[in-house]
């Protein structure tokens, strides 16, 4: 024999108790495969792959297989069998190949999640030629598939048997394969119920008999198989054969699984398929579980998704599933938070689960071939200086900014021209339920502004802050109010004074509000807030022009102490008398994410507690677990709306 793969030496005592100490009590719902589930493992026991050689009378040859033998593998004890077959275009190799079922063995040894058994990976091209060679689908090739069902129980399970310590009866016998190998474990092992109490198919091929010929005796099935597993890949284009076969199990009451996830004609499936069918077998079993083997793991597509799309999903662990279809493409990756290798499939279809995303509005591209693109199936958002698509992870305290059943206000498009900048202009104005029912009556106005690499398409997109006001007004949380959202960049013709918006704010918008708007136009009902670069504007505009306004909020933004420069000299001194600035400001808010960079953070924190020192009242809130993004900025607006225009 011919070794490939070695236990490591020292750990040989510690291997063979875990096995013998591998309960083989019926188990629970076995999961679809984690991610790393056949990713190499240093530091665990590792089992051994022999290229084993064998006389075939069925062929008139010496014929090649592998042979798995596990973690602390002994000739002093007897272990059950699975034979693993491979598809039509592969050979004893190609599981081993493509598949790594000694990794993937290892690591469920290692959990103590197996009972021991011996694994081999025959040819089940049982010709003189058996190479995977030429044309794989000419007849005689075919036919070879056919003739293995001999090669197995005559050759080759005697072979094993005779070599190895093994237990050699039907219930400590399996078969199960891929493809035309599944088809092959499908027709030999439901053929010879004597010989194989364990049977499982993984997509398996158009040579899958048809059922009523695989099974003619529904009941010998029900009395002698222990488990029949039957697996493919949703995309695959040969789910057909397994369908039929598990509706025609279904009707005449056989048990068995029938598990269908997400994926194609490929060893991703696969390795799934060996993953949990090895997990089942040797072991008491229970068919009662049988009916919950769904794929539990089908994500729910993300709210951000363009409508009928499925994918991105959000999964139960807030991990999200990206599938693409890119064909031509030679390299896609997910940049969200971080950047991630996508995989390719056989259909041309790029797949990858992410890490746990935290809860909230994300921003995420696209990078085909090192190209960021937006993601066809995501709406798109404004963000990073450009178009972006977003993902919507859901938090279970997000009530506040969800879609309700009552009454909404509207978010108008509004167009003007600015003297000041001498160019067209955009805002989004929210106007509250009924504006258009109480024609009477009169509404304060909150400015609110975005941030950096944003415009006025942010708040009432990532950060819903429409379905907040409505919320809070149905509840009677907060005053029904106007709220105004500008873009917060504007450049002077000339292009030498920078960004004049606050100038812009207050000398156009605010007036060009007032008139168009049924406003009530005194400092009293008038508000300003902004995130990051937002909250920033706000204090510079607010602390210019406090006859215009009188509630004040920084949300991650506020103002930077300046070393040496203390509060009270900031903004030409307005709060060096704290008792005259609490007299004119009915509100100011301060609010950072706790998750927030440290720069950021002790930022927003430093100047809250100078403010405090100054005597300057103010509320300062901070966000738990969030960091520089929108669901800090959509709890600090839930927060500041209800504070509003109530004093």
């Amino acid at each position: 024999m011919k070794n490939l793969l070695k236990i490591h030496p020292g750990l040989f005592a510690v291997i063979l108790f875990m096995s013998s100490a591998v309960p083989l009590s019926a188990q629970n719902i076995v999961k679809h495969a984690q991610p790393g589930f056949d990713v190499p493992r240093l530091e665990i026991a590792h089992g051994r792959i022999d290229s084993v050689s064998y006389p075939s009378t069925t062929v008139g040859t010496t014929r090649k297989a592998l042979v798995y033998t596990p973690p602390g593998y002994s000739k002093d004890r007897k272990y059950p069998v699975l034979y693993l077959l491979h598809g039509i275009g592969g050979d004893e190799k190609e599981w081993l190949n493509g598949g790594k079922p000694q990794v993937i063995l290892d690591n469920l040894y290692a959990q103590a999640k197996l009972a021991p058994m011996i694994v081999v990976l025959p040819n089940g091209r049982a010709m003189k030629d058996d190479r995977p060679t030429g044309n794989i689908m000419a007849a005689d090739k075919v036919q070879a598939f056919a003739t293995f069902e001999n090669d197995l129980l005559n050759d080759l399970i005697p072979y094993i048997e005779h070599q190895y310590p093994v237990l050699a009866d039907r219930e400590h016998r399996a078969l199960a394969g891929l493809s035309m190998g599944g088809g092959q474990s499908l027709n030999f092992g439901l053929t010879h119920l004597d010989k194989f109490a364990w049977v499982g198919g993984f997509s398996s091929a158009p040579n899958t008999k048809k059922p009523e010929e695989l099974l003619p005796d529904p009941e010998a099935a029900k009395k002698q198989l222990k488990l029949l597993w039957i697996s493919c890949g949703a995309s695959d284009g040969l789910l057909i054969y397994s369908k039929r076969t598990h509706e025609y199990l279904a009707e005449k009451g056989v048990p068995h699984i029938y598990y269908v996830e997400p994926g194609v004609h490929d060893f991703k499936v696969w390795k799934n398929g060996l993953y949990m069918f090895s997990q089942l077998i040797f072991k008491p079993v229970d068919i009662s579980t049988f009916p919950k083997y769904q794929y539990s793991e089908e994500g729910t597509p993300a709210s951000t998704n363009i409508p009928g799309q499925k994918y991105p999903q959000i999964l139960p662990d807030n991990r999200v599933l990206f599938r693409i279809k890119a064909p031509d493409a030679q390299s896609v990756k997910i940049d969200l938070l971080k950047k991630y290798e996508m995989k390719k499939d056989t259909g041309g279809f790029w797949t990858l689960t992410t890490d746990p995303v935290v809860l909230g509005f994300h921003y995420y591209s696209l990078l085909i071939d090192n190209v960021a693109v937006v993601d066809p199936s995501s709406q798109a958002f404004y963000g990073m200086g450009r178009m972006a698509s977003g993902i919507d992870i859901p938090d279970p305290d997000g009530d506040y900014y969800t879609a309700k059943k009552v009454p909404h206000g509207e978010v108008r498009s509004v167009q003007y021209y600015s003297e000041m900048t001498q160019a067209w202009r955009h805002a989004n104005v929210y106007t509250p339920p009924g504006y258009d029912v109480s024609v009477a009556k009169k509404y304060p106005v909150l400015y609110l502004q975005h941030g950096s690499g944003e415009d006025e398409t942010g708040w009432p997109g990532q950060g819903k802050m429409n379905f907040i006001l409505d919320n809070l007004i149905a509840s009677k949380k907060a005053v029904p109010m106007i709220v105004v959202m500008d873009r917060g960049y504007a450049n002077s013709p000339s292009g030498s004074a920078g960004n004049i918006f606050p100038e812009v704010l207050v000398k156009e918008v605010v007036p060009m509000i007032d008139r168009d708007f049924r406003t009530i136009p005194d400092r009293d009902h008038r508000a300003m807030a902004g995130l990051s670069m937002g909250g920033f504007q706000t204090f510079q505009t607010t602390m210019a022009n406090m006859d215009k306004f009188a509630y004040i909020g920084g949300f991650s933004g506020a103002a930077f102490l300046q070393q040496g420069v203390p509060v009270t000299k900031m903004f030409n001194g307005i709060w060096a008398d704290a008792s005259a600035f609490n007299k004119k400001a009915k509100l100011v808010y301060l609010s950072i994410g706790t998750a927030e960079s440290e720069r950021m953070y002790t930022g927003v924190k430093n100047f809250h507690e100078a403010l405090e020192s100054a005597g300057i009242k103010h509320v300062y809130y901070e966000s738990p677990g969030t960091a520089h993004e929108w669901q800090s900025w959509r709890r600090s607006l839930n927060q500041f709306a209800s504070l509003l225009f109530k004093n």
